[in-house]
């Protein structure tokens, strides 16, 4: 079963990716949750630039990626579940969540360590929010997280069934929460009790810090939930609120160039653990 799951695996995530981000697209033409005022052929065209520049990177620095390290782990009996007589539904539920709360906790980590901030803020400091912002990150922050992501699997031993339907259900999610799409209120509530919702994350892209450190979860809101970092709505508002961080606002900002060289500019200012940032929510 993992040998033959691994052959179409490129296949199954590309295609559920490009069918994912299409429909995020359409939805934010027909139903906008927000007016962009920023051209979608500036930021569109730099954001898959770098996609392309992040899967290139990604590639050439593992020879084995999340999938694969499952199966191999399979085949020599590597981390917990593979030593575990453990009903096998039950392994990928669980195995799904540890990793969902691994990715959550890594959220977290690169908001509090200085350093890491600096990697990561080039995904805040889109200037507007909508599906293509869930796919802005800086190389050497997608390959830090997939190293992490090995350790983990290594560690678990999940099946390489769990390890791609938690790839495919995250990549999704990640699209989904941060479109630009308008939810009625009501669908919205009931929806944010099991996944993250688009209302829900953007309070994350706030550039007030005390938003931006808080709703960490891309798939699961419980998480937010039960370690006290769950912020229900920005303090101004959707519509109100400001996208992004202070210290990168222009235009070019967004292109491929100064992303890629955005952790060497400026001070590491805005993580979690700055000490002037005020601990109150913003009035």
């Amino acid at each position: 079963m993992p040998d033959i799951l691994l052959a179409p695996e490129l296949t199954i995530r590309l295609t559920a990716f490009l069918g994912v981000l299409a429909a995020m697209a359409l939805w934010e033409v027909a139903a906008p949750r927000r007016r962009q005022e920023i051209p979608r052929v500036l930021r569109w065209t730099n954001i898959l630039a770098l996609v392309v520049v992040d899967t290139a990177i990604l590639r050439l620095t593992f020879p084995i990626l999340a999938v694969g390290l499952a199966v191999l782990g399979q085949e020599r009996g590597w981390g917990l579940f593979n030593n575990l007589d453990v009903v096998p539904w039950v392994a990928i539920v669980v195995s799904m969540l540890l990793l969902d709360l691994v990715i959550y906790l890594q959220n977290v980590m690169f908001h509090a360590v200085p350093g890491l901030w600096r990697l990561h803020r080039m995904h805040h400091a889109d200037l507007e929010f909508d599906a293509t912002t869930g796919l802005r990150f800086h190389p050497v922050a997608i390959v830090i997280s997939m190293g992490l992501k090995l350790a983990v699997v290594a560690a678990l031993g999940p099946s390489a069934v769990a390890v791609l339907l938690f790839e495919v259900i995250l990549n999704a999610t990640a699209l989904f929460n941060h479109a630009n799409i308008a939810l009625p209120q009501r669908v919205d509530r009931v929806l944010r009790l099991f996944v993250v919702t688009p209302d829900m994350h953007r309070v994350h892209h706030s550039v007030d810090p005390r938003e931006t450190n808080s709703n960490y979860g891309f798939n699961l809101p419980w998480w937010d939930r039960l370690l006290g970092t769950h912020v229900p709505q920005p303090a101004r508002g959707h519509q109100g609120m400001e996208i992004g961080i202070e210290q990168f606002r222009t235009r070019r900002d967004l292109w491929l160039d100064r992303m890629l060289i955005q952790p060497l500019r400026g001070p590491a200012s805005g993580h979690a653990l700055d000490p002037r940032i005020p601990t109150d929510r913003p009035d």
